[in-house]
């Protein structure tokens, strides 16, 4: 007895000739006597086989299409059958190796040496991914100025360079969340494939403590098993985030995170500050354990908004932790420094006769010499390049300690960094009388570079003698930002 191809099952033999003939055959002339004796016609669609098994993939390395094909099975008067007589379905083998030919470059290659075009001239051929359907054999002949299309590209073959979509029949398919091709199934936002966000609970609030200090302060739990996180504000303020471990991942020990994606809790979290004050964290989940959001405070809070959801066994725990303020972390995290309070603006009278240095009261002459001119270009981008940081800072206090003098500064702006810096630093100049000298309450643009002492127990920022410090003002910044160029790679 002959055999069909997998999955379209057996012949059967005709009792008149001997010849086999296809099942769909036969039941096509019993619907037709059924129909004849009945005396009317059927109605509606017809009726499918089964599905056929699925094909070998189209690659042998990377990604690649398995295909399937049922039938339609009409009686006479019916319609087609509704749906598709053909399923892909994406398959995924091993990377290919770096030396691995592109399966298009493959396709394009079979027709080198050969004449096209209705002359005996040949050409050698490559991709041509600049014509308007990428999943036409759109080849280019090397050395010329031409390409030419040699009709449909193999089912499997990518669309196009950095796409993820794969031609099929001449169409440009991506797959769904369940592995078929141009299925257009997506995962809901609980992670269910074609789901209806039934299966979990959206989370949105405002956390709009005004804080009673400066510092870290909890916002809230994400537990675990949350997917789809968005975090915004617009403040001066930073979002911060702990993991389980009570180690930070972002924006942690009053230093300031840049902007970029960090890895934590199973999942990729994207941190963006613009230009302006907003400031956001998202992440898609799922967590694989609990984080705590933070907001560090350095003015009042206007608003911390959030949003996440929750597999609906996880709703409970968490929203009884939410309305018992238990986030499982101390409310506060202690501080690596006492938090002063924000010191007075220079049109603002001084907070206390103290903040004042006794001899700058004095009328005495300044015992200290006049310091060196150190404007100019080459000066600046010699102490841009050669520093460990430069940035904005404000300095809050100024303290002689033997021969060597500490500022306090706020730092406001980084522009160069090779380590974190703190929201807080203490800068350090040799001897009493510092060249360039920094005034209490004065904004600068400073180049430090960091020193370490042999037994590691001291790691501090040195501003050096006739160092760089500039009173900080938009054209010094621009200044700044043109001298970062002039650095060797």
């Amino acid at each position: 007895m002959g055999k069909l191809r997998p999955g379209e099952g057996e012949w059967l033999a005709s009792s008149h000739t001997g010849r086999p003939f296809p099942p769909q055959n036969f039941l096509l002339l019993l619907g037709t006597l059924l129909s004849c004796g009945l005396g009317g016609s059927a109605q509606g669609p017809g009726e499918w086989t089964p599905w056929g098994s699925w094909t070998h993939c189209s690659s042998s390395c990377g990604q690649g299409v398995s295909v399937r094909s049922r039938r339609c099975i009409r009686f006479p008067g019916e319609e087609p059958c509704w749906g598709d007589t053909h399923e892909y379905r994406l398959c995924r083998l091993p990377d290919c190796p770096p030396s691995a030919v592109p399966f298009r470059d493959l396709q394009c290659a079979l027709y080198n040496g050969r004449p096209v075009l209705g002359t005996q001239k040949t050409y050698q051929w490559v991709p041509f991914h600049g014509a308007p359907n990428q999943c036409d054999l759109n080849c280019l002949a090397e050395g010329h100025a031409f390409y030419h299309s040699f009709g449909r590209v193999l089912d499997g073959t990518p669309c196009s360079p950095g796409v993820e979509g794969l031609c099929v029949a001449g169409r440009c398919l991506s797959a769904g969340c369940d592995g078929l091709l141009g299925s257009g199934t997506r995962e809901d936002r609980c992670g269910r494939c074609g789901g209806a966000n039934d299966s979990c609970l959206f989370v949105q609030r405002v956390f709009r403590d005004a804080g009673a200090f400066a510092g870290y302060w909890n916002v809230t739990l994400i537990p675990e098993g949350a997917r789809h996180l968005r975090v915004t504000h617009r403040s001066r303020n930073h979002l911060a985030l702990m993991g389980g471990d009570g180690r930070y991942v972002l924006n942690g020990n009053w230093a300031v995170s840049p902007s970029g994606t960090y890895e934590a809790a199973g999942t990729s979290l994207i941190y963006t500050r613009a230009a302006g004050p907003e400031e956001t964290l998202s992440a898609t989940g799922p967590t694989s354990q609990d984080l705590l959001l933070q907001v560090f405070l350095q003015e009042p809070n206007p608003g911390v908004e959030f949003e996440f959801w929750l597999p609906g066994e996880r709703y409970g725990p968490f929203q009884a932790q939410a309305q018992a303020q238990d986030l499982g972390w101390p409310l506060r995290q202690p501080q690596p420094r006492e938090v002063e309070p924000q010191p007075p603006e220079p049109s603002e009278p001084p907070a206390a006769p103290a903040a004042i240095p006794p001899r700058i009261l004095t009328p005495a002459p300044d015992p200290c010499a006049p310091c060196p001119d150190t404007r100019g270009r080459a000066h600046r981008v010699l102490h841009y390049c050669g520093s460990d940081f430069v940035f904005r800072a404000r300095v809050l206090g100024r303290r002689r300690q033997a021969q060597e003098t500490r500022y306090e500064v706020r730092v406001q702006l980084v522009y160069k960094n090779r380590s974190p810096l703190r929201t807080r630093e203490y800068v350090w100049a040799p001897g009493r009388c510092p060249c360039p000298p920094l005034a209490p309450h004065h904004e600068y643009l400073l180049a430090a570079r960091r020193l370490v002492s042999p037994d590691g127990k001291q790691d501090r920022l040195l501003l050096p003698h006739s160092g760089y410090a500039r009173p900080w003002s938009p054209a010094e910044d621009s200044r700044v930002h043109l001298a970062s160029r002039h650095c060797p790679v």
